[in-house]
């Protein structure tokens, strides 16, 4: 039988390496978790706010990128073209980190999908933030008659560009309900396990998936989430028959002979 492949393993409350024998002890704990593993995994409502105020700002810098090409403000050390450029830069960047902050609250308290409306919502604030961030611009751009026509053109330009990045930078492609979440924590008690990219958490450290893993983090179902792994692996589901739990696939795609035992792993 093969040797067990040694990982490196993170503790996803405390951050620290832990032995292969200690994560597989902490894991075997069902229903029993530690007040380090059930450390808190972030305030929602604080990275809410941060996203509102990274917004605020990028609003404030599309009003002085309109300011900068009407003449109201102008820098006279740079050329108007890279004073635009500049304005739009610094936008997309708040954008985006605004973006991430409110999908990393989103993860941690997550919207219902029993109302629909604040579902989408929530899940696509950030897209909405950045359309506000660039279209009034790039309107007000392509309307402008008095601009000459070079700046004009790379300014509309860049900002149709900042816009697709922002747009699909802020878009949740991955976005988890509290449901979903809900029946996850109440089905599985046990730790589990994910790899430094990725959007799925496995039930073991011996998963096949995660064969070419070399270090993963382990933590509970709320702190996987958190991280951004909203999914169970379906061949952990599978050879732990959980059902109830949202997979990164169907489990009935799976045939049985795919699945490796995890004592078969070691």
């Amino acid at each position: 039988m093969a040797e067990k492949k040694e990982k490196k393993i993170v503790a996803a409350a405390t951050g620290e390496e832990v032995s292969n024998k200690e994560a597989e002890k902490n894991s075997a704990s069902k229903g029993t978790r530690t007040t380090k593993e059930a450390a808190p995994v972030g305030n929602a409502t604080g990275l809410r706010i941060g996203a509102v105020l990274c917004w605020l700002g990028a609003l404030a810098l599309e009003i002085v990128a309109v300011l900068i090409f009407s003449g109201k403000i102008t820098w006279s050390f740079l050329p108007l073209l890279y004073q635009l450029i500049i304005a739009l830069v610094l936008d997309l960047a708040l954008v985006i980190v605004g973006a991430q902050l409110w999908k990393k609250a989103n993860k941690i308290s997550p919207a219902s999908k029993k109302n629909p409306v604040k579902f989408w919502l929530w899940n696509n604030m950030g897209v909405i933030a950045c359309v506000l961030a660039f279209v009034p611009f790039i309107v007000l751009l392509l309307n402008n008659k008095e601009l000459d026509k070079k700046t004009k053109t790379i300014a509309t330009v860049v900002a149709i560009i900042a816009l697709l990045i922002g747009g699909v930078a802020s878009y949740d492609f991955n976005p988890v309900s509290l449901e979903e979440k809900n029946a996850a924590v109440s089905t599985i008690s046990g730790n589990v396990y994910w790899a430094p990219f990725g959007k799925v958490y496995h039930t073991s450290e011996d998963c096949q998936a995660l064969n070419q893993s070399e270090t993963l983090t382990y933590g509970t179902v709320e702190q996987a989430i958190a991280a951004g792994r909203t999914r169970l692996c379906a061949f952990c589901a599978k050879r732990d028959n959980i059902d109830g739990v949202v997979t990164d696939k169907p489990v009935d795609e799976i045939e049985d002979s795919e699945i490796i035992d995890v004592d078969d792993a070691a």
